[in-house]
């Protein structure tokens, strides 16, 4: 009954966001009548991860360290579990102004701004060490604030992980094993793109079907990290993990362009400096969960982790990199800054 009633609750208060939001999706905050001289913001954040999941921790970590910058003068309420919408949904609704902040892949901000699908090029990343170098590279850092006419901006990073296959019941070993299996992929080109050329029948579908596709026999896998299978208890239905790693996709820490035209170039450089910070401490909590869902999965649910010979599956999407550096000029700049920090 408690969880019902906190349930409850939380959908008045979204039914209330969506109703009452404007000025940019920021709204100023009540200072019980005192006159501060400053108006205090408040900015709408949501997303669509479960509240242990570590980037929630890190939302959390962003959160109090913009009020405590700002001495109480800015404030980030957050809206977690997917309760305003899937990540498709409320990026629609940050573009309108319904919400100031999302969290979100950066594979669900190609259909926004193409040049987004370089993150979800197969084996863009050679390396942890890469991932982070590239991430925090001049050209990255460009990336972000090079969307304004799609009304938002980038304000830092999260990891998510690397990226495998994993199936009921048939181990991915090879480009061959996906051949006539249905993959479940997220609403992304590049990644559609890419269980195809593996042999795979992509099938984009919104995270929180998963689990009852797989149990239905809707789909025969899905790819993604090991946390997968423990906080979105996919092991519970799948058996097979095949460390392929296929790709490292970020998560993206957005927000409303017009939002962030609202503020000072102080309170600009608040939130980008407690975006970064939360950053660094979400890797550490990200290396932890990683571990400890790979323990409890094999464990716990009987999942079995697969070693996988990765040239075969380099090999063969191979032609995408090639492909999308003519496709788009943007995406052909960040591609070569990366491979010069390999």
């Amino acid at each position: 009954m408690r969880k019902l009633l906190s349930f409850v609750t939380t959908g008045i208060l979204a039914a209330g966001l969506l109703a009452g939001c404007g000025n940019g999706g920021s709204n100023a905050a009540d200072t019980g009548g005192k006159d501060t001289g400053v108006e205090e913001k408040t900015f709408k954040l949501a997303h669509n991860m479960s509240e242990d999941h570590p980037v929630h921790k890190a939302l959390e970590d962003f959160s109090k360290k913009v009020e405590e910058k700002s001495d109480g003068q800015m404030k980030v309420q957050i809206f977690a579990n997917g309760v305003l919408g899937a990540e498709k949904e409320v990026l629609e609704q940050l573009q309108g102004g319904a919400v100031d902040m999302t969290k979100v892949s950066a594979a669900a901000l190609e259909s926004f701004a193409p040049e987004y699908a370089v993150f979800s090029l197969p084996y863009l990343f050679v390396s942890k060490d890469h991932f982070y170098k590239s991430m925090e590279s001049e050209a990255v850092q460009k990336l972000y604030l090079a969307n304004k006419d799609k009304k938002f901006v980038g304000l830092t990073y999260y990891d998510s992980g690397a990226r495998s296959f994993y199936t009921k019941d048939k181990a991915i070993k090879t480009p061959n094993d996906l051949k006539g299996l249905k993959i479940r992929v997220q609403d992304s080109p590049t990644a559609i793109d890419m269980v195809k050329l593996l042999g795979g029948n992509p099938t984009p579908m919104a995270y929180g079907e998963v689990y009852t596709a797989l149990q239905a026999g809707v789909i025969d896998g899905a790819e993604s990290n090991e946390t997968a299978l423990t906080t979105g208890k996919h092991g519970e239905v799948a058996k097979e993990f095949s460390i392929n790693e296929h790709t490292m996709i970020p998560d993206i820490l957005v927000m409303s362009a017009a939002t962030w035209d609202s503020l000072s170039e102080e309170q600009q450089k608040i939130l980008t400096e407690a975006a970064a910070s939360s950053t660094e401490y979400q890797k550490e909590l990200w290396n932890k969960a990683i571990e400890e869902a790979k323990t409890e999965a094999e464990s716990k649910m009987g999942v079995k982790f697969n070693e996988v010979d990765k040239e075969p599956f380099i090999e063969k999407v191979k032609p995408m990199h090639e492909e999308y550096s003519k496709k788009d000029p943007k995406i052909k700049e960040i591609i070569d800054a990366i491979e010069a920090l390999k």
